[in-house]
């Protein structure tokens, strides 16, 4: 049942941008103060990766009914990976219509995936630890990217600069810890260092690029230790 249950939320989200209004950000009609060019994030063109994660996700979901429908190990990872992806397919319409819901829900995807990648099976890396680790590797970006927005959206404390500080920062100290727990996680290094890319190309060579980068430098170390460190 998990096996057919991640093929059919795996469909649904990847119907849902086809069903919905394309969201290109929250607007400013949905925050109290505009956020015409948050800092925080990354470029438009970044949000390309997510047709590869779509695309990857559903031929792993397939996969597993075809080939794995009973098998443990991916048993261990599939709770997990269903409610973030559940989550997922009705994510877009809560973007829509509410920044805090929205934001609170990406947090719930986030820590989801990341439980399905800290429980993926060793064997069929291709089939399944390395399209969740990119998926989880986007989240991670894009979860910080929500809170910056809305929380600068709604003058919490911080302005733009401080939430797109504190969010890139909480994004490599996520980063690192799943670096270094993770049996594989070559494609959820390579999701955050694009994102990162995303953000310094959003800004350039300001203070929040510079912390992009060094967050750049930062991952790609951490992710090739851990790599070599298990060939």
């Amino acid at each position: 049942m998990k096996a057919w249950l991640t093929l059919v939320v795996t469909a649904a989200f990847f119907a849902a941008p086809l069903l919905t209004e394309p969201f290109t950000g929250y607007t400013d009609g949905q925050l109290p103060i505009a956020q015409p060019n948050p800092p925080v994030q990354p470029e438009g063109y970044a949000f390309a990766l997510w047709g590869v994660i779509y695309t990857w996700l559903g031929i792993s979901a397939v996969f597993g009914v075809l080939k794995r429908r009973d098998d443990a190990r991916w048993d261990a990872a599939r709770l997990p990976l269903i409610i973030s992806i559940a989550v997922g397919a009705a994510w877009l319409w809560v973007a829509l219509a509410s920044p805090i819901w929205a934001t609170i829900l990406i947090w719930v995807m986030l820590a989801t995936a990341l439980m399905a990648l800290l429980n993926a099976p060793t064997k069929d890396i291709g089939w399944f630890a390395a399209p969740v680790g990119l998926y989880a590797g986007w989240l991670t970006a894009a979860a910080n990217v929500s809170l910056g927005v809305a929380g600068a959206g709604y003058g919490l404390w911080f302005g733009a600069y401080g939430w797109a500080y504190l969010c890139i920062t909480m994004a490599l100290i996520i980063a690192i810890f799943v670096i270094r727990k993770a049996q594989f996680s070559v494609t959820y290094a390579a999701a955050v260092v694009w994102a990162l890319v995303g953000i310094v190309v959003a800004n350039g060579l300001n203070m929040t690029g510079y912390l992009a980068l060094v967050g750049i430098g930062l991952t790609a170390t951490f992710a090739w230790r851990r790599y070599t460190s298990k060939s």
